[in-house]
Formats: C-alpha cells, structure tokens, sequence
C-alpha cells in the first residue's frame, strides 16, 4: 500500500484545497492530511487564521479523500510523521516548491500546482476568499508574492501593468491566473489590488480603483500630496471601502508593542525622536534617477516619519529639511528637523550615505534604543539611570514584514478588524504633507 502524507491549515476551505486534496489522494492508496494548529501557525507567521482547528479538520474530513487526520503543532513533525507512519509520498502545493526538498532522503516529494483562478462561490465558510491584484511588477511586488500565502482568505489573482509582456511575464513567473495591461478589464477581475507601482502612479491607480469600488492597499508613500490623500480618503468613504498605506511597520507586531510600551509612559514623558534609515542605493536605480519624484526622502521617509507621528502625533509647529544632493539635484542624504511644542525629532534618510540606523526615544525617565533595522522591530531595550534597570523586549517579525499590513487589510475588508488600523487616517494624511513640503523645497 503506498501512504501519501499532506499537511495545512485548510482555512476558509475552498476549491484550491479540495482539488490539492484530490490530486494528493491520487498519488497512492492512503491519503494522511496533517491539520495544522492555530499555535503553530502563529509561530511560523500565519496570518489571520479565521476558523478553529476543529472546523478546518471537519471541512478536511468533508471532502472524503483523507484516510486519517493528524495534527500538526511543532517544527520537527513533519520528519517525525514521514518516519512513524513509513510514508512513500510527501507533498504539498507547487507554491512550497523547493522547501522540503531535504525530505527526499526519506521518501518521494512531489509539489502539486496550485489551483488558478480560485472561485469564492465554492468557499465552505462565512468569509469570501478575496481575489487581490497587483498593479506593478518591481521588486516590491516580487517580495509581496510569497509573503501572501500565509495570509489566510486572500488568493493573488492577476496583474496589472501597462507593458504586456511585463504582466505576462510576471503571471508566469508566479503562476497567476491572468494578466493585463487594461486597467479597466483589471478592475473587473478583482474585489481589491495592492499599488506596487512608481510613487508618482500611486494617486491615479488608487482613485480608479476606489471608484470601481475596489478595497485598496497602496505601498508608501501613498501619496506624494496632502489634497490627494484627503481625496482618497473620501472616495474610499463614499464607496465603502478599505484604503490603506503600506508602511508594513506599522502593522508590525514588534513595533505595535514597542508604541504601547512607549504610550503607557514607562520612559516618562518623551521629549525627542530620533529616526534614521540609510542603505547605499546602485546609482542607476530610479530612486537616484528620477529628478521629479526619486530621492532618499520620498523613498525612505514614510518609515522615519511614522514613530515620529505615532509617538509626537501631527501638532508639530515647525519643520525644516537638510540634504545633500547628486548632480541630478537628487537628495541622497537627507535630515528633517521636525518641532513641537515640547519635543523635538529628527528623520534621517539616505541613499547615498551611510549612517547607523537607530530608532532612539528620549524620555524623562529614561530612553528607549531600538537597533537597526528597527523597521523590522525584532527587539528593543529601555534604558534608565539605573543600569540594572534595563529591559529587552524580544519580537517576532517573519518575512519581508508584508504579510502584518495584508493580514490587517483583509481583516478590515470582511469586517472583523475595523478597529485594527495600525496606521490612521489622518497619520497618512500628515505623511502625504511632508513629503508635498519636502518635494516644493527641494525645487
């Protein structure tokens, strides 16, 4: 008897789970489906699961093609289970491809391909499977791919992009269902998109979508304009949608805690910020190349702003930039000195300098240090006086950090985490004016 073994969450159980399921139960004559707990999905950065573990095996159970179902709940198992049930066939969908390549040593691997073009309608649960698209295919885009499959109830459907063969090339590459360089057609396929495109693209995009009626979620900086964030904003209000900035460190578990920590006033009252974000950029990249809209600032500043405006908030009273420029008149290395009435803080961006990127909170009774790359907040340390007084608060941050701002997203659009926003509003809004400020200063 060949012993076939597949392991998943299996939430918000869909056509895509069924037809893995088919296809796995094909491979041999005794199907093991390994159910895996909320516990361990958290701790292998699993985002938004929404049904319990005792639904998701029933709905597994449903479909008739498990022989036996175990739970999965450690790191480890999968091993362990390979050898105790003397399994012949481990696989998994197509989008793990590679990862578990080591198991041959034990038994045969086989990725199965994912099923395209999953249809809500099929859904066995209370929530929709959101069909997402992607306006874009740079870099960021590439990263968001796999970051979304350990969001639950999102499936990446197609992409968009005004070259063709761009689209088409990034469908296959990750096996999407469709591809276009029609906006409106693009649209028309999707319930929400992701704006993974130029900063200067970002204002037009979202506003065709939110007039779709698309829920949107659009990288940093969202806007490079204050008028146009407001007007967004509106538009998503009147069509009732979801709009959100991606500044994925905002919607960080490390950074949330680090925030509260801060709030609940254990570093006394805080009376400076100081922000900084350098990486060395290749000179032939848009970012130092595009003279209207490049530039460390408009690249980098979204991150620096935001513990500034989440600490300080957006009463500040005065604000004044410092740069140096290439021979394009492009910023590679800028300061914004930023003040309040009873603080002060300093954002510091660059692209053609190097400097130590530190996150560091001066409070009355003591300061907080949070070690580069703190936009990733994986840890930081409160410090005082007293030396033997420091604490270090260890996070988890898994990924390239895009499945925290997804996750929150989703959740927002099928109702059950409204109150989650890890970025208001009016935080976006105030972003969008600095960066309107720093673009008319700097010509």
């Amino acid at each position: 008897m060949k012993k076939v073994i597949t392991y998943g969450s299996f939430d918000l159980f869909h056509e895509g789970h069924y037809k893995l399921l088919e296809r796995a139960k094909a491979l041999g004559d005794y199907l093991i489906v390994g159910v895996t707990t909320e516990h361990y999905d958290e701790s292998r950065g699993k985002m938004n699961v929404v049904n319990s573990i005792m639904e998701r095996i029933e709905n597994v159970k449903k479909t008739g093609f498990a022989d036996e179902i175990i739970i999965e709940d450690h790191v480890g198992q999968k091993i362990e289970d390979i050898i105790k049930y003397d399994i012949d066939i481990f696989t998994v969908g197509s989008d793990w491809t590679g990862a578990f390549d080591h198991f041959k040593e034990y038994c045969e691997v086989v990725y199965l391909e994912r099923t395209k073009g999953i249809s809500s309608s099929e859904l066995r649960s209370n929530f929709n499977l959101l069909k997402l698209g992607i306006i874009g295919t740079g870099r960021i885009a590439n990263r968001f791919i796999p970051e979304a499959k350990y969001v639950s109830g999102v499936n990446i459907e197609s992409v968009y992009n005004p070259h063709i063969e761009s689209a088409r090339s990034f469908a296959e590459k990750n096996k999407l269902n469709s591809y276009f360089d029609d906006l409106e057609s693009f649209l028309n396929n999707v319930d929400a998109v992701y704006i993974a495109s130029p900063h200067e693209t970002h204002y037009e995009y979202a506003k065709k979508a939110l007039e779709h009626k698309k829920h949107v979620l659009c990288e940093k900086p969202m806007v490079l304009r204050g008028d146009e964030a407001r007007e967004l904003f509106k538009i998503a209000k009147e069509n009732n949608c979801v709009l959100m900035e991606a500044i994925k460190t905002a919607y960080c578990p490390g950074f949330i805690q680090l925030i509260n920590t801060i709030k609940s006033g254990v570093i006394g009252e805080v009376k400076d910020v100081e922000a900084a974000f350098t990486k060395l950029e290749n000179p032939k990249n848009r970012e130092l190349t595009d003279t209207e809209y490049g530039g460390c600032f408009t690249e980098l500043a979204s991150y620096t702003l935001l513990p500034i405006i989440k600490i300080l908030g957006m009463d500040y009273k005065e604000i004044r930039f410092e740069s140096f420029k290439n021979d394009k008149n492009i910023d590679i290395y800028t300061k914004a000195y930023i003040k309040y009435d009873d603080a002060i803080s300093t954002s510091k961006t660059g692209l053609g300098v190097k400097s130590e990127g530190e996150l560091i909170i001066s409070g009355t009774k003591g300061y907080c240090v949070v070690e580069a790359p703190w936009w990733k907040t994986k840890s930081f340390e409160l410090r005082f006086e007293n030396v033997d007084a420091y604490d270090r608060t260890y996070c988890k941050f898994f990924g390239y950090g895009l499945r925290y701002e997804l996750s929150d997203f989703v959740a927002a659009i099928n109702g059950y985490g409204k109150k989650m926003f890890r970025l208001t509003k009016e935080e976006s809004i105030a972003i969008a004016e600095i960066m309107e400020r720093f673009l008319e200063e700097r010509k």
